[in-house]
């Protein structure tokens, strides 16, 4: 009785679509819980040929048995896909059995094969940074099936909110991938995040029939990023190395300290990204690599003092690249080298000079969270706050004007306490 409530096949015209010699083509619909899939039969037929109670051509008509045959055999087909679905405990979509019918299905039953298809159809559109972190996360959760349930691999259907909150518990106690990694809270919280899109993905394709991740909350805690200050940026700045790719990691990182922009994006600047802004003065104009929105940054003079150092790099050979930057493995190995060199103690990577630019650089500085959040190109604002702390500086230095304006308005009060105990006694 649920397989009929279910799962429907019918037969019709696609009037939208008509051939030179005055017919149309005849589709199957799959329909499956109110979702459907509709594929072509390669038959076609005239309009009024076509019986729209029987969904079958008029048997009056020439040819009408050799095309009804046909339709028949593909309603078979299909109907034994749908069988052959159901039997192996997928869960069965309209999609699905339009695919193996057509012969295109790779089932995808198991977390195996979610993460093949994820490979092989989503991971290589996703950036470098994104994708090399997923094999770790598939290595945790295979060891969390082999614990937990004794097997290599695990039903899809089976996932629910139980499978979730026990993976994120097994992280928790479980030994690390490497002990000089351990496992904290917000590297847990990621774990979780990509295997909540990997479920999702599985959700969108009808292989998994409920999110077991609806009633699931990801709890990352907030932690404030390394940025440096004025004094460790002019530290920086000063370090004369006779090592040129040292002095070439420093300039870059000072560049993005004065423009916001992370690796990728200094790494792929070009000739073709600065740009004549609105107020006449020279602007960064490119695209951010992960959300693919626009970056439009004004060059402030100490960006465009390490424009002018290497004016003579762009060319053919490189792209057109305005700045000689190396891979991203070895910029951080030099910054840890400088940050020592610098007597910073703080782990410096290339991420901080964006940090430094949104603190030290420009919230410090007095500009609005409002343009800041601009000049990073964030959608919301409170990914802006994340970055753009109000550090202790800053505060010191409200608090400093607040007291001199408090002392101003005291002096005042005072002096008109004065004067009115003088024009009082005037009087008497």
């Amino acid at each position: 009785m649920t397989f009929l409530k279910t799962f429907n096949v019918h037969f019709w015209l696609k009037k939208t679509v008509l051939k030179k010699d005055g017919t149309f083509p005849i589709y199957a619909r799959i329909t499956i819980d109110g979702k459907r899939a509709d594929l072509s039969t390669q038959q076609t037929t005239l309009e009024h040929s076509w019986c729209t109670t029987a969904r079958r051509i008029k048997p009056k008509f020439s040819g009408a048995k050799d095309i009804n045959d046909v339709l028949e055999n593909i309603h078979s087909r299909i109907v034994l896909c749908h069988k052959q679905l159901s039997d192996s405990g997928v869960v069965v979509s309209a999609q699905a059995v339009k695919l193996r019918y057509l012969g295109k299905d790779k089932p995808v039953a198991t977390i195996d094969d979610l993460i093949y298809y994820h490979k092989e159809n989503d991971l290589i559109y996703l950036s470098p940074g994104t994708a090399k972190n997923y094999p770790s996360t598939e290595k945790y959760l295979h060891r969390f099936i082999l614990k937990e349930f004794k097997s290599s691999d695990y039903y899809l259907k089976n996932i629910n909110y139980s499978f979730v909150a026990r993976f994120e518990s097994y992280l928790r106690n479980c030994t690390p991938l490497r002990k000089s990694q351990p496992l904290g809270n917000n590297g847990i919280m990621k774990h979780m995040e990509r295997f909540q899109k990997l479920t999702t993905l599985a959700l969108k394709h009808g292989w998994i029939k409920e999110n077991p991740f609806s009633l699931y909350q990801l709890k990352f805690e907030e932690f404030d990023s390394a940025f440096l200050d004025q004094i460790e940026i002019d530290r920086v700045k000063l370090l004369n190395s006779s090592n040129s790719s040292l002095e070439d990691t420093k300039n870059i990182f000072i560049f993005s300290c004065y423009t916001g922009l992370c690796y990728i994006e200094v790494k792929n600047l070009n000739t073709k990204s600065i740009v004549t802004g609105i107020d006449g003065e020279k602007w960064i104009m490119v695209k951010r690599q992960k959300t693919k929105t626009p970056v439009k940054v004004p060059l402030l003079d100490e960006a465009k003092r390490i424009l002018e150092i290497y004016r003579d790099h762009p060319c053919e050979q490189n792209a057109h690249q305005f700045l000689p930057v190396l891979s991203s493995q070895k910029v951080n190995k030099h910054l840890k080298k400088i940050a020592g060199l610098c007597g910073i103690d703080k782990k410096l990577s290339f991420h901080v000079a964006r940090h430094t630019f949104a603190t030290t650089i420009t919230l410090l500085n007095n500009v609005p969270l409002v343009t800041v959040s601009n000049l990073l190109s964030h959608k919301k604002i409170s990914t802006t706050q994340k970055y753009a702390r109000v550090i202790e500086t800053k505060i010191s230095r409200d608090m400093l004007k607040l007291k001199k304006t408090l002392k101003v308005i005291n002096l005042k009060s005072e002096k008109r306490k004065k004067s009115d105990s003088i024009g009082h006694l005037r009087i008497v």
